[in-house]
């Protein structure tokens, strides 16, 4: 598996592969998206992951649904799989790629704004 499959929406990593499964909560963690949650009691939630502490076999993560958008704690022991659901709202757009794109509208004679993208553009 590759660093870019796991940012990648759709993707599903579970515990058949470990390690796999250990890089794919990791990048959980740092996708700024929603991922699908399926809990080893078979519960499935959609969600925003964050803030891993410890290690995957007896760490936690904080989690949080639009629902409840009250953080909670799961164990990460209890989680069997992870699926990257929703698009990552700030891939491309770091600020090297912002600047890249300013200045080619402006060598075009495009307008280029200082103001913020909509996140919600494809």
């Amino acid at each position: 598996m590759t660093e870019t499959s796991q940012h990648k929406q759709g993707f599903t990593s579970d515990r058949s592969d470990e390690n796999e499964f250990s890089a794919a909560l990791a990048a959980a963690v740092d996708y700024r998206g929603d991922v699908t949650i399926m809990q080893e009691n078979g519960t499935e939630e959609m969600g925003y992951l964050f803030d891993l502490t410890g290690d995957i076999a007896d760490g936690n993560v904080g989690f949080m649904t639009k629902e409840d958008t009250s953080p909670r704690r799961l164990a990460t022991s209890t989680i069997k799989s992870i699926t990257f659901s929703g698009r990552d709202t700030a891939e491309g757009k770091s600020f090297d790629t912002w600047i890249k794109k300013y200045v080619e509208k402006k060598l075009a004679g495009q307008k280029a704004s200082i103001e913020c993208e909509d996140l919600d553009e494809e």
